[in-house]
């Protein structure tokens, strides 16, 4: 099941190992989550006022999840910032007041895991880092606040087969079986998936794989909420 982040989950099994870094340009944000990091047992990388100083810092070493402010005093964009991050092979979460709804979905469309709100008590927002470091989809609140106020976000205008092939592919089963349990060919499932992808790009929601469109399913209602066990689509 999707890990959903609350005080309960903030006492779950931590995965060890996990390399965690913070982007925020508040100085007190960045010494108050290192310090929650560093006793929450994670390997805490670095922290940094902006992206490109998070890039330069890093300077070649591996992220796991990179804590991220959604809105930096640079000048830079939401888009960028969660593309320029994932570009060293590190996840998003977005660390946010959570009142910017338009901002947060262009997070979330531009691939970011998930997002917590600044308000959180700090265990939970641990237990965030957790969920994304596992590569679980972080579906809470804020995440369905941020689609639920723009309906835009979903228009990928999918018909009735095209979101049967997505549920029962985005859950797991692939592609052939999907489309013998729908009675129709291999290469009608493989056209209808096709067609799915098109129109997510469409609305700027492209879904290149098949943790991608799990995403996508999830975020649409598709689906109730699945660990993203896929891989690239076959």
């Amino acid at each position: 099941m999707v890990q959903t982040t609350t005080d309960d989950t903030a006492t779950s099994a931590r995965p060890t190992g996990v390399r965690v870094a913070v982007v925020d340009d508040h100085e007190s944000v960045r010494l108050g989550l290192k310090a929650a990091c560093i006793e929450a047992g994670f390997d805490f990388v670095l922290a940094a006022a902006s992206v490109q100083e998070f890039v330069d810092t890093l300077a070649g070493r591996e992220c796991d999840v990179v804590v991220l402010d959604l809105s930096l005093g640079d000048g830079s964009t939401v888009t960028e910032n969660v593309k320029r991050v994932q570009a060293t092979g590190s996840a998003v979460l977005i660390h946010s007041i959570a009142d910017r709804v338009a901002s947060v979905r262009e997070a979330l469309a531009a691939g970011a895991a998930g997002v917590i709100p600044k308000s959180s008590a700090t265990k939970t927002v641990m237990a965030a880092v957790a969920t994304v470091a596992r590569g679980d989809v972080l579906n809470n609140l804020e995440w369905a606040t941020a689609i639920d106020a723009d309906r835009d976000f979903s228009k990928a205008q999918l018909g009735r087969r095209e979101r049967e092939i997505l549920h029962l592919y985005a859950s797991g089963l692939p592609l052939k079986l999907a489309a013998e349990q729908l009675g129709i060919g291999y290469s009608t499932a493989r056209e209808y998936l096709d067609r799915i992808r098109v129109k997510y790009v469409e609305v700027g929601r492209p879904a290149p794989t098949k943790v991608d469109l799990l995403r996508r399913a999830v975020e649409d209602g598709i689906l109730p909420g699945l660990d993203p066990d896929g891989g690239d689509a076959r």
